[in-house]
């Protein structure tokens, strides 16, 4: 693909306060809570393990907490979520994937869905929706791996 990609931008509330938010979004343990069976960060490189097989190694490319965390990401996209506090006490996420692959584009706008509805299920309800099951993943169409 030549020029630049498409953008994806989503947004979902959490009753979660930006702190926690914060944490789950940046850190190892967080990230497999919701994300992808292991996402450990290393020398400024987030090593992703999806139960596909799939394996994408990460570059974070900036980090403001506890407001903003970006990445790059799957098909060389810029990942980055903006926090917000919102009024009740909760956050208001924002994701936007930028530079996202015109070839890509449709499973990305789907996936991204599936990972903050994970993610809102994992900060707010302690809850990993995630079925864990290689022989059922996104490529087979299951929205739960």
């Amino acid at each position: 693909m030549s020029g630049p990609g498409r953008t994806v931008t989503w947004r979902v509330h959490l009753a979660s306060a930006r702190a926690d938010v914060y944490e789950i979004l940046t850190s190892g343990p967080g990230r497999a809570r919701f994300w992808a069976q292991s996402a450990v960060e290393r020398d400024g490189r987030v090593e992703f393990h999806f139960p596909n097989g799939t394996r994408w190694s990460s570059v974070v490319l900036e980090r403001d907490p506890p407001t903003r965390f970006a990445l790059t990401y799957i098909g060389g996209s810029r990942a980055t979520f903006e926090l917000a506090a919102a009024d009740d006490g909760g956050t208001d996420v924002t994701l936007i994937d930028t530079d996202v692959p015109k070839a890509e584009y449709e499973d990305a706008h789907a996936g991204w869905v599936s990972v903050l509805l994970a993610l809102k299920a994992a900060a707010d309800f302690g809850v990993d929706l995630r079925n864990h099951d290689e022989r059922r993943t996104w490529d087979d169409g299951y929205v739960d791996n």
